[in-house]
Order: C-alpha cells, then sequence, then structure tokens
C-alpha cells in the first residue's frame, strides 16, 4: 500500500499498546475533520465507536471524523480496545451577501425537488464498495486561491446557516475540474436546487468526493475515472454568489476536510473576495 507523503505522520493512540500498535498501520491527522487510512490484519473485526469498519483482503481501511467529533473515538482491533484523541479545531466566520431571495425561500414545489435531490445524493453517498482507490493519494482537482474553508460558520445576507462543509476554490466559469483520486462515478447531475451541477465520485469503503456549482458535468453515472481525469467543469450554478468550485468529501456520515487530504495548493496566490454558496 502506498501512503502519500502528507499522511506519514503517526496517530497518536491513547492507552498505548505494543501489540495494539503493531497490528495496525494508522496514517493521517487525528483531527476534527481528518481522515485516517490504515492497514489492519487480514480478516480482523475493525470497529470504531462500535461501528464496524469495512477491511479490505489485504487489510486496507480508511475512517473519517466529523467537523465536531468528539475528543476521544474508541478504536478496536478484535475486541482489543484503544482510545483515539481527536484535537479540537477553530472554525472561522463567514459572511455572503448577494443570494437571490428565491434560494433564501423555497417555495412548496422547491422544497419537494430538494427531497428528491437529496435523496439522490444520499444514494449516491451510500455506495459500499470494497475497492481501496484511497490508498493512491489525492491531489487538487483543480488550482486556485481559496475562497472559503472547512467547518466556516457562515452567514448569508445576515442570516445564520449550516457550517460550510467543504473547500472552496475560486476560479473562472469553464475552467476544467479534474478527479483528486480513483474511483466511480455515483452522481452526475447537471442542475440540482441548491448545488446546480453534482458530480459525486465514491473512492471505495464509503469514501467519496462531491464537486457542486458546476457548469458542465462530463462524466456519466457508472464511470469509472482515474486521478487527473476529466470529470466536470466550473460554473455559478445552484444557490452560490460566483464561479467556484466547491469539493466536498464524506466518510460515511462524518463531513471530512478534503484539504487535510490534498495537502498544500500547488499554487496559492492572494485569495479574492470570497465567492460563497449556500450548502
Amino acid at each position: 500500500m502506498r501512503f502519500p507523503s502528507f499522511l506519514s505522520l503517526p496517530c497518536l493512540l491513547l492507552c498505548g499498546c505494543a501489540a495494539f500498535a503493531q497490528a495496525l498501520e494508522l496514517h493521517g491527522p487525528l483531527v476534527q475533520g481528518g481522515v485516517v487510512i490504515g492497514r489492519a490484519p487480514p480478516g480482523a473485526d475493525l470497529r470504531l465507536d462500535g461501528r464496524r469498519v469495512r477491511v479490505a483482503a489485504d487489510g486496507s481501511f480508511v475512517i473519517g471524523f466529523d467537523r465536531d467529533a468528539p475528543p476521544v473515538q474508541r478504536l478496536a482491533v478484535d475486541g482489543e480496545v484503544r482510545e483515539l484523541a481527536i484535537a479540537r479545531r477553530e472554525y472561522a466566520i463567514q459572511r455572503v451577501t448577494g443570494i437571490a431571495q428565491k434560494i433564501m425561500s423555497p417555495s412548496a414545489a422547491d422544497l419537494e425537488r430538494i427531497r428528491r435531490e437529496q435523496a439522490l445524493v444520499g444514494t449516491a453517498r451510500a455506495r459500499d464498495d470494497e475497492r481501496t482507490d484511497f490508498v493512491h493519494g489525492f491531489e487538487w482537482p483543480i488550482t486556485g486561491p481559496i475562497s472559503g474553508v472547512y467547518g466556516s460558520q457562515r452567514f448569508y445576507n445576515g442570516e445564520p446557516s449550516r457550517p460550510h462543509y467543504g473547500v472552496d476554490v475560486a476560479a473562472p466559469a469553464g475552467a476544467l475540474v479534474r478527479a483528486p483520486a480513483p474511483g466511480v462515478v455515483t452522481l452526475a447531475e447537471p442542475d440540482l436546487f441548491y448545488s446546480g451541477g453534482t458530480v459525486i465520485i465514491d473512492h471505495g469503503h464509503r469514501l467519496s468526493s462531491s464537486f457542486l456549482h458546476l457548469s458542465a458535468v462530463l462524466v456519466e453515472l457508472g464511470q469509472r475515472v482515474e486521478r487527473g481525469d476529466p470529470v466536470a467543469r466550473v460554473g455559478a450554478t445552484g444557490r452560490t454568489t460566483g464561479p467556484h468550485l466547491d469539493w466536498r468529501m464524506n466518510w460515511r456520515d462524518a463531513k471530512v476536510d478534503p484539504q487535510l487530504l490534498a495537502g498544500p495548493m500547488p499554487v496559492a496566490p492572494a485569495a479574492p473576495n470570497s465567492q460563497g454558496d449556500m450548502n
């Protein structure tokens, strides 16, 4: 199994045990929003806070921690339990203005549409394949100034909303979006109410990437993609104030931080005035 350099730091185990440490390889930050990629003994019964974690034939697995994950998570291998110390993060506050009233106050018909679309997205993210595409590492799907960060508390037209669960990259409309890692397309929709043009790529074991506000979708449902393959073009569709890419990642029901997997932005010019969305 090859791990990218930014996942090379060992995780911190509380109540450490030499035998337990030898049984596992853990790579990735133990922090809210973090993703840990590792290897257990093949056939091991691996559980995180009591929930079974899929272990591949070669022992590889992935786990993730939500934005507000508690400070301790319990990881068990074949019944032997150890505690993981999850670092707390401080989140920024971001204010976005200029959102259309139609988006701020959906009609009854819009709400019915939103429910249907949420079901589509939920199905796409529920796929649980044994593929281990996540072990090959992640790259940025596009380069540019980061205009919105994971976990920030957002205010839209002055009203508080849910936290932002993606990383926004400012880019011109039509700019090419590439797959950050191998995977299978589980959603390819040109026009969802909130997220506009939307693509979801499953990387195996219920770790997925979502790309929002696209002007063009270049892949089809069920298509296999490799890292670097074109998948979409940047747009300003759905609930947004301008062209940008909103990249999100999920492990199961945990919303994780793509920036922690992709590492530093290859080019990082000064961020412009923020372009944001309401998802």
